[in-house]
């Protein structure tokens, strides 16, 4: 039988620094602004975007794309969508923004100033210093651009920033293109959880990635698609 762990074998305490951290981040992720060279980030304003995020994932040419299948490109892995129109798709944006420990941001493009998708800082928990990167899309015409790799690279170095020990990435496990960006953008792999939810009526296998704060200089997302 396995013996009990003996006070001795115990990691060390964390440095107090290091702890009071938790009382000085919010459960809701505070509003800022992430400007990159290809992207700028700004909280989500569903009564400004929706119409524009609608425009950019509902199919219909956008952004330099042809039309497109939204349902295979956008929102197969997504909990919501494809959406009938710009207020439905915006009174879910909404049920998002309302959740208490997520922050939304909408994606602009830059040169263009046009809306190409969104992302959200998710599930966090400031007691354990860890927060998640989620609920992320982009219109087809900004895939490939380097858009999401910059996106992922201001999120990351603005949680480190913020004192966050450990930044997590999920997906479903079947979403083959998720997991190859989560590991190209410096994501480690921690396995499978099977089960894990019920999404538009179908079993979820959840694909889990982390980053941790000692890992990051090292795993910055570089420049590339």
């Amino acid at each position: 039988m396995p013996r009990d762990v003996d006070q001795s074998d115990l990691p060390p305490l964390l440095p107090d620094a290091v702890l009071a951290r938790r009382a000085a981040l919010p459960v809701k992720p505070a509003a800022v602004t992430l400007v990159g060279e290809i992207v700028m980030l700004h909280p989500m304003d569903v009564a400004a975007d929706a119409a524009a995020l609608f425009a950019a994932s509902n199919g219909a040419p956008y952004a330099g794309s042809a039309a497109y299948d939204a349902e295979a490109l956008i929102w197969r892995w997504m909990a919501g969508g494809p959406f009938p129109d710009a207020a439905a798709l915006g009174t879910w944006l909404a049920g998002r923004e309302e959740v208490p420990d997520t922050r939304a941001f909408t994606v602009r493009h830059r040169a263009s100033g046009l809306r190409i998708g969104a992302a959200s800082m998710i599930a966090n928990q400031p007691a354990h210093l860890k927060i998640e990167l989620g609920t992320i899309w982009y219109t087809p015409g900004a895939q490939g651009t380097g858009a999401s790799r910059e996106v992922t690279a201001l999120l990351l170095a603005h949680c480190f920033g913020l004192g966050y020990r450990r930044v997590e990435w999920k997906c479903d496990a079947l979403n083959v293109r998720s997991r190859a960006a989560a590991r190209s953008y410096g994501f480690t792999f921690e396995g499978i959880q099977e089960g894990h939810y019920i999404n538009k009526g179908r079993n979820r296998d959840t694909a889990w990635f982390r980053m941790l704060a000692a890992e990051w200089g090292a795993r910055a997302p570089a420049a590339g698609s």
